[in-house]
């Protein structure tokens, strides 16, 4: 493996790291689709940025596009707030027009520089590494590497630093408001933080990637977990993998390595949707068949009990015939019956279904429910 190689998988496992972090809160608040907002939108202030300083690599660049992004969020809540429009429409409207007037920039008066379209939606992990940071004449790695280094590091401080904080008013913000914690500072502060992220990973990596870094392993998370903590270090850890597997299927297939890495995080989250322990739905499916049979052999317990020592039980305790009085397809009712016998409910006498006591039981308890 090659140093470029290295450093590439480098860059991408710390920026998914860095994303994940305050992805998960977004997830947590339903906020998911406004960083894609904020990835998109903070084109327009890196345009504007740029044409004042005339300098890719001006801090202020950094900055303009971070006061784009909480802009962007205090747009989409102004228009909330009206009345006329729901949320998922305010960021519909908003984060489009914003991203649109950068686009229309770049092409018109940047057409020369390297802010190009394709770079914005999609980034090249594959130049990063020729982005050299050199210091004192010493060449210390790549400019990305050490970016996203120091912002994976201030989300990872703040993260400890406000957890307290960014739990109470994720969960309730009522109760963190009644306990002097200012819920509307917290969130701004959480907009401010995922601006910067996203600026950060956005020369690198690209709108798209940013958006499936920030979203795709937090939300994997969410179905693996309650637990805040451990949906922070699951995240970080689906995050890396997914950067490293998407790159290797890129290096395979020959094909973009931010697409690949984005296709990833869909994977996994795919992976945890059908084999999450508690939440998967492989898991629902054996829940809900459980449940079916569960509630087949309470009928037939309340069926018998109903009918057992009674003038017609020589007819409704038939085995035969339970197919007809409960409704059930003849195949159906002879597993249900063969399922009963097993678990010992009901044992058959003289030809007919009779209750044992542990089916006298499922049938009281389930007219008592």
């Amino acid at each position: 493996m090659t140093a470029p190689q290295l450093e590439i998988q480098a860059i991408a496992v710390v920026t998914a790291i860095a994303c994940a972090m305050p992805g998960v809160f977004l997830v947590l608040r339903r906020m998911a689709m406004l960083s894609d907002a904020i990835s998109h939108s903070i084109l327009l202030g890196i345009v504007l940025a740029f044409f004042a300083t005339r300098d890719l690599t001006s801090p202020w660049l950094v900055f303009a596009a971070a006061v784009t992004g909480v802009a962007t969020v205090s747009l989409v809540e102004l228009l909330q707030r009206t009345g006329r429009v729901r949320e998922d429409a305010a960021i519909g409207l908003v984060f489009p027009a914003l991203f649109s007037a950068g686009v229309i920039l770049i092409s018109r008066h940047a057409g020369g520089v390297h802010l190009d379209t394709d770079a914005v939606l999609m980034g090249e992990l594959a130049f990063a590494p020729f982005d050299r940071l050199v210091v004192a004449g010493r060449d210390v790695g790549p400019r990305a590497l050490w970016m996203m280094g120091g912002i994976l590091a201030l989300n990872g401080l703040l993260t400890a630093v406000f957890h307290k904080e960014l739990k109470l008013a994720t969960f309730d913000a009522g109760l963190a408001a009644a306990l002097g914690f200012a819920p509307a500072a917290v969130h701004y502060g959480l907009m401010s933080v995922v601006s910067l992220t996203a600026v950060g990973a956005f020369d690198a990596v690209g709108a798209i990637l940013v958006v499936a870094l920030m979203i795709g392993p937090p939300a994997a998370a969410y179905l693996l977990t309650d637990r805040l903590s451990a949906m922070i270090g699951l995240s970080a850890l689906l995050g890396a993998v997914a950067a490293v597997a998407g790159y290797w299927v890129a290096h395979a297939l020959d094909a973009s390595l931010a697409g690949c890495m984005a296709v990833m995080t869909g994977a996994l989250f795919a992976l945890a949707l059908l084999l999450a322990p508690e939440r998967g739905l492989l898991v629902a499916a054996r829940r809900r068949q459980r449940q079916r049979w569960d509630f087949a052999l309470a009928m037939l317990a309340i069926h018998l009990a109903q009918h057992e020592g009674q003038p017609d039980e020589h007819v409704e305790c038939l085995p035969d015939h339970l197919s007809d009085h409960l409704r059930w397809a003849p195949d159906f009712a002879a597993r249900v019956v063969d399922l009963a016998r097993r678990r010992d409910l009901v044992v058959e006498r003289a030809g007919l279904l009779a209750l044992t006591e542990a089916g006298r039981d499922l049938a009281r308890a389930a007219m008592v429910r």
